[in-house]
């Protein structure tokens, strides 16, 4: 197995210099909006590969902020920053966390992905914490962490529900009690229901949200594959958002057909459930767009036979026509292979007006796409509860002049004086986006 490790470790690196599969004949931005361009599939002998690997920050530096927008480090020093949550009381929760690590036998695909997970800074061990961090002068800067949730198993998801914390792990969803101010909970967990993990789970991200009156919990929970090629049979209750009743750990089918969601929120002025969903791989660099949009109950959003609607994916076999005739076509696309994941609207008072309702979406980056695509913090302007304009860069520079990552963007999240969040898990930060003041930025170093 090491020695298989090392040649595909050479043989991705070789793909990535060469050249080899395809280039995008569109931009990102012809993939965004509600009506992308979505060109013919390219099936290619040899993958896509074009990979930014993991360095981390020079001293000093930081990603680039959009015109009227300063950034600064709100949390430096992590382990692998996942996923945030903050609390009524202004602390703020990180997810540190990781793969979980699996004894199950890997085909070529499965080790392949593996060493590309490495190589961009996702190979390392999950630390299985949710740490506190609390800002007690509001100078916009931890002053302390501490450990609130240790032992736990690929923890992603956080959701308070009156004095109920629950955390999403990727096998289970948990609570605890929570008491305002607490820096750590030492009462043992309690298991309100399984959640599909087992041996491949190849998507292990579990997110979770409260409805407002806590009497319902929405949970993501990705496909096993990238597209069923590990058969339809260990995808049951896959691809999904799952909806469970807390008082009886009883669960349901909200939405299905959605490949990879992680992103959920509110929107404040329709009140209807959002979500960030990953598409589908190896169908050349201009497909498929990952996508923001509501969650229809009962919906089904095409995974895997189709995608974007009624487009058929040629892989999948056989075909479902009567589940494609009723794919629902996502909202908002957000280009090709951007992986996009976190997702907060914007609810604060700290940021212009024109912010208010839009949603702050981190695109984690591309290892499929030529050019790449992604590693940035994008706004989403909305109108009347949906979308109402182009997207907009935010948060910049995460990929160095070299190609190397200094981090990678993953949750977000708007903190009690309005002020945008962002976890880099590969920076191992947490960065804080307020309005431009006569400060300095340090900006990103070449």
């Amino acid at each position: 197995m090491r020695q298989m490790t090392f040649t595909l470790l050479a043989g991705l690196l070789a793909l990535s210099l060469a050249g080899c599969g395809d280039s995008a004949t569109l931009s990102e931005e012809e993939g965004t909006g509600p009506n992308p361009q979505l060109p013919p599939p390219k099936l290619t002998l040899f993958p896509t590969v074009s990979l930014a690997p993991a360095r981390g920050w020079p001293d000093g530096s930081a990603p680039v902020p959009a015109a009227g927008f300063s950034v600064g480090a709100f949390a430096s020093g992590l382990d692998h920053p996942r996923w945030l949550y903050v609390l009524p009381n202004g602390d703020v929760l990180v997810a540190e966390t990781n793969t979980p690590p699996s004894d199950a036998p890997r085909d070529f695909m499965g080790v392949a992905m593996a060493v590309v997970m490495s190589i961009v800074g996702a190979g390392v061990d999950s630390p299985n914490r949710i740490t506190l961090l609390r800002d007690a002068d509001g100078d916009g800067i931890a002053e302390t962490r501490s450990a609130f949730l240790e032992g736990l198993n690929s923890p992603f998801g956080m959701t308070l529900a009156g004095q109920d914390l629950y955390v999403a792990d990727t096998d289970a969803l948990l609570r605890f009690p929570y008491e305002e101010g607490e820096t750590k909970i030492t009462a043992p967990a309690v298991k309100i229901a399984d959640l599909p993990a087992g041996p491949i789970n190849y998507h292990w991200t579990k997110n979770v949200i409260a409805s407002g009156d806590g009497s319902r919990l929405f949970v993501t929970v990705g496909s096993n594959s990238n597209a069923g090629e590990n058969g339809l049979e260990n995808e049951l209750g896959r691809a999904a958002i799952v909806e469970i009743d807390p008082s009886t750990g009883k669960q349901r089918i909200f939405a299905s057909g959605l490949r990879n969601p992680n992103g959920l929120a509110w929107q404040p002025d329709s009140g209807e459930l959002w979500t960030t969903v990953n598409e589908r791989d190896l169908l050349g660099s201009d497909l498929v767009p990952d996508y923001l949009t509501r969650v229809i109950e009962g919906g089904f959003y095409g995974w895997p036979y189709s995608y974007f609607g009624r487009h058929l994916d040629p892989r999948v076999e056989p075909q479902r026509p009567d589940l494609v005739a009723k794919a629902i076509i996502p909202d908002y696309a957000l280009g090709a292979h951007t992986a996009s994941l976190g997702l907060a609207f914007y609810d604060g008072a700290l940021l212009p007006a024109r912010y208010k309702g839009g949603a702050f979406i981190g695109q984690h980056g591309s290892w499929n796409r030529r050019p790449q695509s992604g590693y940035k913090i994008i706004f989403v302007p909305f109108a009347d509860g949906r979308p109402s304009g182009p997207p907009e860069d935010i948060l910049t520079g995460f990929i160095d002049l070299f190609g190397f990552a200094r981090g990678r963007p993953a949750g977000v999240a708007i903190d009690r004086a309005g002020a945008v969040l962002v976890a880099d898990d590969v920076g191992n930060a947490i960065w804080r986006l307020t309005p431009a003041t006569e400060a300095t930025n340090a900006g990103a170093l070449p």
